[in-house]
């Protein structure tokens, strides 16, 4: 069989997905070829003895990209995903004493902050809103915009940014000006975690992950994450998407250094235009020859820089528990538990836990009276003295023991299904090292030294997905769609019809393709 669309998308994942839907808006034919025989990549929610689990992000948040790609599409983003506000967006205890329900209530966010830490630290919070809030204004049109090369630093954008990146302080050294108190330091800096990164290697701009929490809330969606992608494929059908599932790209096709074709077990895919929604390296590796890429050869992706992994536990549990709908118990010693995962080991001595009870906001998640609980613990990626198989049952016992500090004691005795994703799981499942939040996010793989959304070593071909800019995370990856999506139709010549919306970038000039349109 030999097939032809306009583009192909290798990947249904939530960044292949929103690409395929703007592109198909805008008139273009589009087929997305999916492995498995489901949408959604990580995003996507399995079913288990009755329960109901995430099996990667759990909550929605910086709804704003979302809000736009579907106005684009003529449609309201929260009605289509049906997502639901978590209020408070998570209660976080510390090891050290204490705790905070962060909610969006500024007001009240600067009342438990000061009862808890003094008000040093509660003029340090309002000092964090302010500083991030014109950060994020600053820094927008930086994330939402392609970059080719380090000249794109002399331009307007760029030069708009540098006032408040402070690229000589990491997010830990930025929070230490604000917050006497270490325990807001913590506060403020453990969602670089979504990033894979310690809060003392993130860059400075990444301050603005609790920020956007904050200001915008957090959103679970009725029935799990997962739906959103599954709607999202439903609205790319409804626009003339052909989605093909179970059915895996083997290889490019290429003539010289352009991507002319996608090879699968079924047949042959040619196209004017191809999109890359997988792991990034584990994509490279498997999909094009290494003789093909230089900046991104074999051995170079080796030497790059990767994320942390997850230790996970899915547990469906016989029981309901009061807790608030996402729970973060940070270690006592914060920042050796870090040390740790940087280091390549695994924290046995009171880890950090992050831990979801869904069934407090949908109680559909599991059977009646039960409930449906999700653990997370940041681990190191792949590492070969990590040996997961011999130990993940003992560190599972560790973990459910760190659970009482949540309100879950005795958990053990209740549960009824149980799965168990080590590192090494998420690396079987071709993710690279089980670096699950891909490439890591320093400032030497930001901006332009990531791999560029319309990929730089190969002509006719796109990425989308945590492995290009802007990064890894649900938004920053609706986002790549997005970028990829304006890229793919000014190179096609093609202005789309967004209803209103954007559709190309506001510091950049044109391509000749369009200028005239």
């Amino acid at each position: 069989m030999t097939a032809h669309s306009d583009v192909i998308i290798v990947g249904a994942g939530p960044g292949g997905l929103s690409c395929a839907m703007l592109l198909a808006k805008a008139g273009v034919s589009v087929t997305i070829l999916e492995k498995t025989g489901g949408v959604g990549g990580r995003t996507k929610v399995f079913e288990k003895d009755g329960y109901k689990f995430d099996n990667g992000p759990t909550f929605f948040h910086y709804p704003e990209i979302s809000e736009e790609i579907f106005r684009a599409l003529d449609l309201d983003v929260y009605e289509e995903l049906n997502l639901i506000p978590i209020e408070p967006n998570y209660r976080l205890v510390f090891g050290s004493g204490g705790s905070l329900d962060a909610t969006t209530d500024l007001d009240s966010m600067t009342e438990q902050i000061g009862a808890l830490c003094g008000e040093k630290n509660a003029d340090g919070f309002r000092k964090y809103v302010l500083d991030n809030r014109r950060k994020l204004k600053l820094s927008k049109n930086c994330l939402n915009s392609p970059w080719k090369g380090p000249l794109d630093l002399i331009n307007r954008r760029a030069f708009r940014v540098s006032k408040v990146l402070r690229p000589w302080r990491s997010v830990a050294t930025d929070l230490a000006s604000m917050f006497p108190d270490e325990r807001m330091q913590l506060a403020m800096s453990f969602q670089t975690k979504y990033l894979g990164m310690s809060p003392f290697k993130a860059p400075s701009l990444f301050t603005i992950l609790a920020y956007l929490e904050y200001e915008y809330g957090v959103f679970h969606a009725k029935g799990g994450l997962g739906t959103i992608t599954q709607r999202m494929a439903e609205i790319a059908r409804e626009l003339g998407v052909e989605i093909r599932l179970n059915e895996a790209v083997e290889e490019f096709l290429f003539e010289g250094k352009t991507v002319v074709g996608a090879r699968t077990a079924q047949g042959t895919y040619h196209a004017e235009r191809f999109v890359m929604n997988v792991d990034f390296a584990t994509g490279m590796k498997g999909l094009v020859p290494d003789s093909l890429r230089k900046r991104w050869s074999n051995k170079k992706l080796d030497k790059k820089s990767y994320s942390c992994s997850t230790f996970m536990l899915y547990l469906g549990v016989d029981k309901l528990y009061d807790t608030a709908h996402h729970q973060i118990y940070a270690a006592k010693d914060y920042q050796k538990n870090l040390k740790e995962v940087t280091d390549n080991k695994v924290s046995w001595d009171d880890p950090s836990i992050y831990v979801q009870n869904a069934c407090v906001t949908d109680p559909e998640m599991a059977p009646e009276g039960h409930s449906t609980v999700y653990v997370l613990v940041p681990a190191s990626n792949q590492h070969p003295d990590n040996k997961w198989d011999e130990i993940k049952h003992e560190y599972r016992d560790v973990i459910l023991k760190q659970m009482a500090h949540l309100g879950f004691e005795g958990i053990e005795d209740h549960i009824v299904s149980e799965t168990i994703v080590t590192p090494d799981d998420w690396a079987s499942r071709d993710i690279y090292k089980g670096a699950v939040f891909n490439l890591a996010h320093g400032l030497d793989q930001m901006l332009w030294r990531r791999p560029q959304n319309r990929f730089e070593e190969l002509n006719r071909l796109y990425l989308v997905g945590g492995g290009t800019h802007p990064g890894s995370g649900l938004p920053t990856i609706f986002e790549s769609g997005r970028i990829t999506a304006k890229l793919i139709c000014a190179d096609m010549g093609i202005v789309p019809d967004w209803n209103g919306e954007e559709t190309w970038f506001p510091d950049l000039r044109k391509p000749r393709t369009i200028r005239n349109q």
